[in-house]
């Protein structure tokens, strides 16, 4: 840890960069330690125990992605462009998300035997969820509710299956491949954007 850095910040920082080095499996006090620098000591002073470090990983994913996310909504110039940008971010198509992907993986793994985790994990997934089911209604005033829904999950549900497959393969689903899957989803529901 470099001197004058927020200790929480740099521990933050560790914590991700341990888990998309490195997996999940691998994601231990001593390793946080080593890779901010400091003593295991003062990682037990703000994560005394493994669930504690995985607990704060995964809000620190959701914290991530929801920031880009916000932008991306904010800055687009109408719903179904906004729709698209948010599903793209969700997208591996760089190393950052790439990253993300094999990290979320692996909590949807972990989460199955640690009940406050996966309550984390379902929280934060819902509220996915109810954005892309907002955003698909934006950009399809007229739809009844049951076929935003629907729309809704089959888009987010190919996005974070594509994501998973290039995370762990990334010469099968090349960036232009998932960028080509997206639009045709998009398309398939009559959701694509005029420019695209």
């Amino acid at each position: 840890m470099k001197r004058g850095d927020d200790p929480g910040e740099a521990l933050s920082r560790a914590v991700w960069e341990v888990l998309a080095r490195q997996g999940l499996e691998r994601l231990t006090i001593r390793a946080v330690a080593a890779a901010a620098g400091c003593t295991t000591g003062l990682v037990m002073h703000r994560f005394p125990n493994r669930p504690a470090l995985l607990r704060h990983a995964r809000r620190l994913l959701h914290e991530v992605t929801g920031t880009r996310v916000a932008a991306l909504e904010a800055t687009a110039g109408s719903p179904r462009a906004a729709l698209r940008a948010v599903l793209h971010q969700g997208l591996a198509l760089d190393e950052q998300r790439a990253a993300e992907s094999r990290v979320w993986l692996g909590f949807l793994a972990a989460a199955f035997t640690d009940d406050d985790l996966i309550a984390i994990h379902r929280t934060n997934n819902r509220d996915w969820r109810s954005r892309i089911e907002r955003l698909t209604g934006d950009a399809a005033p007229d739809w009844p509710p049951a076929r935003v829904r629907t729309a809704a999950l089959a888009l987010l549900s190919m996005v974070e299956g594509v994501a998973a497959l290039a995370a762990a393969d990334p010469a099968a689903y090349p960036p232009a491949v998932q960028e080509e899957m997206l639009d045709a989803g998009l398309a398939a529901f009559g959701l694509r954007t005029s420019t695209r």
